[in-house]
């Protein structure tokens, strides 16, 4: 079964992670089969100021959308 990687922001918690790993571990079994026991999930928790998009780091303000 599968490894799935989770990049995130730092800064959630415990309890969100783990509801986080149950319902894609229980979504990973429903739509691949499997049991529960072999999905492994792994988080990531990346800082803002080592992720960018679209060229601009999240740790920079973001400019007003007008």
């Amino acid at each position: 079964m599968p490894t799935i990687r989770v990049e995130l922001f730092e800064g959630r918690t415990a309890e969100q992670k783990r509801a986080f790993a149950k319902a894609v571990t229980e979504a990973t079994v429903q739509t691949l089969g499997g049991s529960a026991d072999s999905v492994d999930i792994l988080f990531f928790d990346v800082k803002p100021q080592d992720w960018a998009t679209g060229g601009m780091l999240w740790s920079d303000p973001r400019p007003a959308k007008s």
